[in-house]
């Protein structure tokens, strides 16, 4: 009975930190960002603005030279 109790909760713990790095890597996944970033980290509108025009303007260049 000692045994049934003792992996019932390493079942528990190890669900228990699943859950949470798969919430950590799942709001990462979400956001765009690297998986081990911090996922309660401001990123300013600036940064976000930069970003979509930057790859806008990668994404038309290509188009402008035919490449798909």
């Amino acid at each position: 009975m000692r045994e049934v109790r003792i992996n019932f909760k390493n079942l528990l713990f190890g669900l228990f930190v699943g859950l949470l790095l798969g919430l950590w890597f799942g709001i990462n996944i979400g956001k765009g960002r690297s998986i081990v970033a911090n996922p309660f980290a401001h990123q300013h509108f600036s940064d976000k603005v930069k970003a979509k025009v930057g790859q806008s303007v990668e994404r038309i260049g290509k188009e402008i030279k035919g490449q798909p």
